[in-house]
C-alpha cells in the first residue's frame, strides 16, 4: 500500500506537459494538493478520471487545492492528452517510475499495469486521505469529499 494518512509526501520534482520542471516543494506546505497517480493518457479510463477532475477543477480551485496527475507517459505525450481534453491542471511525467516508488502506489495484474492511486495533502504537506481503486470514476468524488471534510 502507498503512503499512509499522517505522512508527508516526499520532495520531487518532475518535467511537465510544457517540458518545465515543476517542484512540489513550491506548493507543498502553502495549499492542499490533490495528486493522482493514473496509468496511461488516452486510455478509457484515465481519460474518464482525468475529465471528471477537469470538470470539477473549479471545486478544487475555490477550496484553494492545487490538481496533479502523474503517469509515466511522455510530456509530450502529456501535452497532447491535455491539450485534447482541455484539462486545466499540471500533468506530471514520471518516466522511470522513481515518484510512484517514492509513494509505494502498487501495480495491477501482476504489476504489469500501473497502479491508479489519488492522494490528498493538507497545507502541512501531511496525506489526509489516500485512495486506491482501479475504478476511475470514484477518484475525483473522493478526493473533493476529503478537501471539504477538512475545511
Amino acid at each position: 500500500m502507498g503512503l499512509k494518512v499522517g505522512e508527508e509526501i516526499p520532495s520531487f520534482s518532475l518535467e511537465d506537459q510544457e517540458g518545465k520542471q515543476f517542484d512540489i516543494d513550491t506548493v507543498k506546505g502553502s495549499k492542499p494538493i490533490v495528486i493522482f497517480f493514473y496509468p496511461k493518457d488516452n486510455t478509457p479510463g484515465c481519460t474518464k478520471e482525468a475529465c471528471a477532475f477537469r470538470d470539477s477543477y473549479e471545486d478544487f480551485t475555490d477550496l484553494g487545492a492545487e490538481v496533479i496527475g502523474i503517469s509515466s507517459d511522455s510530456s509530450s505525450t502529456h501535452k497532447r492528452f491535455g491539450a485534447r481534453h482541455n484539462l486545466p491542471f499540471v500533468l506530471l511525467s514520471d518516466s522511470d517510475g522513481t515518484v510512484r516508488k517514492m509513494f509505494r502506489v502498487k501495480g495491477h495484474l501482476m504489476n504489469l499495469l500501473p497502479g491508479r492511486e489519488t492522494y490528498v495533502v493538507d497545507t502541512d504537506g501531511k496525506v489526509i486521505m489516500v485512495y486506491n481503486s482501479m475504478n476511475a470514476s470514484n477518484h475525483m468524488q473522493k478526493a473533493l469529499d476529503a478537501l471539504k471534510a477538512t475545511l
